[in-house]
């Protein structure tokens, strides 16, 4: 697949690849526009040219006693407000100031990026060892720029075959994607042996707080890491970009109560509808019936059944449907949610594959007695996920306009994209009685986790 990429995409360097703050990878994204060597397209930037102005001009005003400021260069270079420029950068460039003595060029923001330490790996300090996967072992590290934590996912560049397509698709997709509930991508190095890409850090993951709360979270944090994942979704899906990997060990949280969807490596963006993805997405627990039964023919309505099966987890603190294999996975489905006949689900009975396993005809269950926690308000959304149609489940902009979320106001819903739900004062996360403290130990580190990452990476 890299070498069909490759193939196709069309680029050029202007200096060696190991020395840019962003990756070769980023220039294998997109066959239909020419990218420069900072993974910019030539149309974004409306030049190939680097000497040629940009079309923002953002200048200071000539003063001759004006002094550059670290707030100058962060502005000019979009860097974090954090940010800690390297000794004697703000020297040089009250000496000598290109930055600001023309419009800022592709190479010029390259090159001062690169001055500042992004794109290298001595940037990061590792700490941890996080978890390891087929391709890929991820780090807990810390920034020299920042002092901040972040993850370190270290991904091993085999000779031959290059970087795996779970990558490609994760920086990709993560490149475009900004969101107060999608984790961020710090940075991208590149060398000849590794790719490693720079995530924010969070301190644990859904399934390790489910852990660390006995399985019982607060249910007014329930509608809140449930609105932050319908958040970040309803993003996702605005952009045409399919998840395909919704479970707890793929939404991380901070200490703050902030979640975020993380692990990309199987997303896709999907313009309009096709019957050319594959049913072999999603881990097992939280694939729709749909997709277990072979179809290929699906949409945003992939992710929402996930959705369901989360909301169901962290409400009752286990998992809805933990079968061991596709047969079992249904079967456990069927006997919730009600054998499916003609009449719930047109076309089934000729679906070769349910046929062939001649499941019993179980009536449907009452979702109430499987959910003593939720109210009625949070039983009829279950409800409207677990549509066994994807077409009949409820899309994740109409599901954050449910009534369930009603006590959490009108604001939450017209927040900008980058702003976190705990920006409004009304909006607090409680208080867990049975959580466990010993997760951060007394320095304040956290004990290792296992960071997410699909069977690829």
């Amino acid at each position: 697949m890299l070498n069909s990429i490759m193939c196709s995409a069309t680029f050029t360097f202007s200096f060696p690849a190991p020395s840019l703050p962003f990756p070769l990878l980023l220039l294998l994204i997109s066959s239909d526009v020419k990218m420069g060597s900072d993974g910019e397209s030539d149309q974004a930037s409306a030049t190939s040219s680097d000497e040629v102005h940009s079309p923002v001009r953002v200048r200071l005003r000539n003063n001759p006693g004006r002094k550059i400021s670290t707030e100058d260069i962060n502005k000019r270079l979009s860097l974090p407000a954090d940010i800690r420029l390297p000794d004697g950068y703000l020297e040089k460039f009250n000496l000598n100031s290109p930055l600001f003595d023309k419009p800022l060029s592709r190479r010029l923001r390259r090159v001062s990026l690169s001055e500042i330490g992004f794109g290298k790996l001595e940037t990061y300090v590792k700490l941890d060892k996080l978890g390891e996967g087929t391709y890929a072992t991820v780090y807990k590290g810390r920034s020299k720029l920042t002092d901040n934590l972040v993850a370190l996912k270290e991904i091993r560049l085999e000779h031959e075959e290059g970087a795996p397509c779970t990558a490609i698709r994760e920086v990709s997709l993560l490149k475009d994607l900004k969101h107060a509930n999608i984790v961020t991508l710090h940075d991208i190095i590149h060398t000849q042996k590794s790719l490693t890409l720079v995530f924010e850090y969070l301190d644990k993951d859904l399934k390790q707080y489910l852990d660390d709360c006995g399985n019982c979270i607060h249910m007014h944090n329930v509608k809140l890491f449930l609105f932050q994942l319908l958040r970040g979704l309803n993003y996702c899906h605005r952009r045409k970009v399919l998840h395909r990997d919704l479970k707890p060990q793929n939404l991380l949280i901070n200490d703050r109560g902030e979640l975020k969807l993380a692990d990309f490596g199987l997303a896709r963006a999907k313009s309009i509808p096709t019957k050319t993805y594959s049913n072999e997405v999603v881990t097992l627990w939280y694939r729709p019936p749909d997709i277990l039964l072979g179809s290929t023919d699906y949409s945003t309505q992939i992710d929402m059944w996930g959705v369901g099966c989360i909301f169901y987890e962290m409400s009752t603190g286990r998992p809805l449907f933990p079968g061991s294999t596709v047969e079992e996975e249904l079967h456990f489905i069927f006997k919730l949610l009600g054998t499916p006949t003609e009449e719930t689900w047109p076309g089934i009975t000729s679906n070769e594959e349910f046929i062939s396993y001649n499941y019993p005809r179980y009536r449907a269950d009452c979702l109430h007695n499987h959910t003593p926690r939720l109210d009625n308000d949070g039983v009829e959304l279950l409800s409207k996920l677990l549509q066994f149609e994807g077409k009949k489940r409820i899309a994740a902009e109409e599901a954050m306009r449910h009534q369930y979320f009603h006590c959490l106001g009108e604001r939450i819903l017209t927040l900008p994209d980058t702003t976190s739900i705990f920006a409004l004062q009304e909006i607090q996360l409680e208080k867990e009685p049975g959580m466990r403290t010993n997760s951060l130990s007394e320095s304040g580190k956290t004990t290792k986790r296992k960071w997410p990452m699909n069977e690829d990476s």
